[in-house]
């Protein structure tokens, strides 16, 4: 393998499966140069921080804000999330299923790209700070969430690129390379059932070296590997091994309030989350900001003309008793019936439709700053509810599903104890508690459901009458960008 390249500042590596010509800083905003980057733990973790960082930094285009841009992707994608217009026609192609079957398309490259940039630059801090200066503990923190990172990026590939998992097969169908060095050669595919061998493997380690603690919530930690593992168990339908893990993943992690909830989900201190990346405010990114398509209140053209609401469908779900109730409004565009709040927002200049969602809050209506949320105890109790339920422990699932909604609506009673009919009481609760949140997609596929957006307040226009879409066809793997092609010999194409 050819050794890192060297630059003033610290790069990554020159992929050719990440497009030949681009060079990834590991550090943001601090330069180092190569040869000091990794020889004391310092500077190991200024590079950690880069890959932290890069979670909400920009890409080609201001569509492409980190992990914040490809959550939008997936949830606009699937069928609870609506995009009420086409506004000024940032993701509409993707809400329409055609760019991501496109190897041409920006948004593919982008996807492929951000998720290799975030590997390669974990394999060079993996291959390098086991010779680094200082304490081991801070080796161990480092490597450890290095190697929880490079888990988590091929978790998220193999999820996009490949066809599903498919629980008790092969799985020997198509994934993606797995990269385990610093490397200028793009390699052949590796199936789905060696990504997903790998990812344990990377996955089991981290937690071997990892405890609590962190500098902060933008960080990884062991609850954060554990909820990681617990996704990828999920996945794979192997559900009573999933549920150990979110429950340790939630451990310290309490349920947020009611008014926590309307606090705009923009606060990384917030009692239940997890993990979530943290913006801080001289780091303004405008326009290529998860809050700049996804909030209330941003006054982008975005916002004011194409307010993200929720399917009718799905509220109509909502108990009227249910402090969730009020994330959304039915009737926005009616200025007698309309929310207050909504107007208090100081949003005359934007488009007040039904259903329009005020869960995601930004900073101000000139400032698109918020923290990201990846990983809440609600999604971890929820998934080990789940993880329960289909693993045939349906008391224990109840209750869980019982002690959330205890928090969420106190007039709420289970609508079954056992069986499918709980099942689908959990996925419910499951898709209105992270409602634009980025699962949703990833839930359709991973359990080989259709897309059915009918009967609901999606608009025909907008998504192009994409309106349904079979379980299992080639349309749910997104294909390679032809950059990738051109550069790697080895690359083969995902059916159309």
């Amino acid at each position: 393998m050819k050794k890192i390249l060297k630059s003033i500042f610290v790069v990554a590596l020159l992929m050719n499966f990440s497009c030949a010509e681009d060079y990834l800083d590991t550090i943001p905003t601090d330069a180092v140069s190569a040869e000091s980057a990794f020889t004391t733990t310092t500077n190991a973790m200024i590079a950690l921080n880069g890959i932290h960082r890069s979670l909400l930094l920009r890409y080609d285009s201001q569509g492409q804000a980190g992990e914040g841009a490809v959550m939008i992707m997936r949830e606009v994608m699937a069928d609870d999330v609506v995009m009420t217009t086409t506004g000024n026609g940032w993701y509409v192609s993707i809400s329409r299923w055609l760019n991501h079957n496109v190897q041409t398309s920006g948004d593919v490259r982008f996807v492929w790209r951000f998720y290799y940039k975030v590997i390669g630059n974990a394999n060079m801090i993996i291959a390098n700070i086991d010779d680094a200066e200082g304490p081991q503990e801070e080796k161990d923190e480092i490597k450890g969430q290095a190697l929880a990172y490079r888990a988590w990026a091929h978790f998220q590939l193999v999820q996009h690129f490949a066809e599903r998992y498919a629980a008790g097969g092969g799985n020997s169908q198509d994934g993606v390379p797995i990269v385990l060095e610093p490397i200028l050669e793009g390699g052949a595919r590796n199936s789905v059932e060696e990504v997903y061998t790998q990812i344990h493997t990377d996955l089991d380690a981290a937690i071997a070296l990892l405890d609590e603690s962190r500098n902060t919530k933008s960080h990884l930690n062991i609850n954060v590997v554990n909820g990681i593992k617990a996704r990828v168990l999920l996945t794979q339908g192997e559900y009573a091994e999933a549920a150990p893990y979110a429950n340790a993943a939630r451990e310290g992690f309490p349920l947020m309030s009611e008014s926590d909830l309307y606090a705009g989900f923009n606060n990384y201190e917030n009692p239940e989350w997890i993990w979530g990346s943290h913006q801080v405010d001289d780091q303004q990114t405008y326009f290529a900001s998860f809050f700049a398509y996804m909030s209330l209140n941003f006054s982008s053209t975005n916002i004011r003309s194409n307010p993200k609401a929720i399917s009718s469908k799905l509220y109509d779900m909502i108990s009227d008793t249910d402090y969730r109730k009020g994330l959304w409004d039915p009737n926005a565009s009616d200025p007698e019936l309309r929310d207050p709040f909504i107007d208090e927002m100081t949003l005359s200049s934007f488009s007040k439709i039904d259903y329009m969602n005020r869960k995601f809050i930004a900073q101000a209506n000139a400032s698109s700053v918020g923290d990201v949320p990846y990983m809440r105890a609600s999604e971890m109790l929820l998934l080990e509810a789940e993880a329960l339920a289909r693993s045939g422990s349906d008391a224990a699932a109840a209750a869980l599903l019982t002690e959330f909604m205890e928090a969420r609506d106190p007039e709420y009673t289970l609508p079954a104890t056992s069986g499918e009919g709980l099942i689908e009481a959990i996925m419910i609760q499951r898709r209105i508690e992270l409602w634009g949140e980025g699962f949703r997609w990833f839930d359709l596929k991973r359990l080989n459901l259709p897309l059915d957006r009918t009967g609901s307040n999606h608009v025909e226009s907008v998504i192009n009458g994409k309106f349904e879409e079979p379980a299992g066809t080639n349309n749910w793997q997104w294909q390679i960008p032809l950059d990738e092609l051109n550069a790697n010999e080895n690359m083969v194409q995902n059916p159309s």
